[in-house]
């Protein structure tokens, strides 16, 4: 059997907690037990519950691991740790803190963990130095960021440095929903997160495209977590849109068709159709397998579900593992 690596999770690992609040105490960073499996995280002043115990405690992780059969994580920080709304100077000294120790969690498991790094997207030139570093130095693959940075597009000319060095680095990005669109309307009923973390994907996914950014850096891959938003159900009327009126011309010489091909997915779907639906528009090499673990709106069955799929036996093997496998240059777990 293939490995199983699981290219979308989170981590915020007990010593990293200690770390933080010791080199930057104003962040106000807590995590206060709710019982032996969760815990409530707050991070300058702002409550998240529950933070699942396997996001801090690196031998549970482990052990859930096992019980889910995924050889290895792909390691990001949580989003909640992006800190875009505070200082530049605290957003890069907390990616360097997390970068380091997602490293080092990496250096302690090689056979469990591989990561990509936090960037401080409001500082560009600053994120683009520590993805140089993280890549570079560290042996991350590459960086999770958010949809958007405090609310400006990711098509925005300042985030140019980041894009110019993701690309010559050939560096793994992830687009991760925050700070959601219409987040007004979308208070009641966890909507912020049913509705929101997907429309910001696509939101983001649109932009990278209209943008021009996908079409300024031809060799530069993104993966859409949360398979894909709307992208892979919508992106047609992109295409169509283009054809028939001048606005998303405005940016963008050719066809939003040939720019669709370069987004990559994760299999969080919670749905066997929509999957299998997924896998057959996008293909196999463009979908990873991904859990969102620990998070509770994550899919932590994921290899399962991988494994029940309606789908030849090589394109499995791909989404399970075999195409990370060759981003991540782990041609075998161990």
């Amino acid at each position: 059997m293939p490995p199983t690596i699981d290219t979308h999770t989170h981590v915020l690992a007990d010593a990293t907690v200690k770390l933080l609040q010791k080199e930057i105490p104003k962040l106000g960073l807590t995590l206060t037990p709710l019982d032996g499996d969760n815990a409530v995280l707050e991070v300058a002043g702002v409550p998240y519950r529950p933070f699942p115990r396997g996001g801090h405690d690196i031998a549970r992780r482990l052990a859930d691991m096992d019980a889910a059969e995924v050889d290895m994580h792909v390691l990001s920080v949580a989003p909640q740790t992006w800190l875009y709304g505070q200082a530049a100077a605290v957003g890069v000294a907390a990616a360097t803190i997390q970068n380091d120790e997602i490293a080092r969690l990496v250096k302690a498991h090689p056979d469990r963990f591989a990561g990509i790094a936090t960037l401080p997207m409001q500082a560009p030139e600053e994120a683009a130095a520590e993805l140089r570093r993280a890549m570079i130095q560290l042996g991350l693959h590459g960086a999770m960021i958010g949809s958007n940075i405090g609310g400006t597009n990711l098509d925005n000319p300042r985030f140019e440095p980041v894009w110019a060095t993701a690309a010559e680095l050939d560096a793994l990005m992830m687009i991760h929903p925050g700070n959601v669109a219409g987040a007004d309307r979308l208070r009641s009923y966890y909507l912020g997160n049913l509705v929101g973390n997907p429309l910001d994907t696509t939101i983001a996914a649109a932009c990278l495209i209209f943008g021009g950014v996908l079409e300024r850096y031809p060799t530069l891959d993104f993966v859409m977590v949360h398979g894909g938003g709307f992208i892979p159900y919508q992106g047609a009327r992109w295409v169509h849109g283009w054809q028939v009126r001048p606005e998303p011309k405005l940016h963008l010489k050719h066809s939003p068709e040939r720019y669709l091909g370069r987004f990559l997915y994760d299999t969080i779907l919670h749905s066997k159709p929509a999957l299998e639906f997924l896998i057959a528009s996008a293909g196999a090499r463009r979908v990873f397998l991904g859990s969102d673990y620990p998070y509770d709106m994550g899919m932590l069955d994921c290899v399962r579900a991988v494994r029940e799929l309606d789908i030849a036996d090589a394109d499995r093997d791909i989404i399970l593992g075999g195409h990370a496998a060759a981003i991540l240059g782990k041609q075998r777990i161990g």
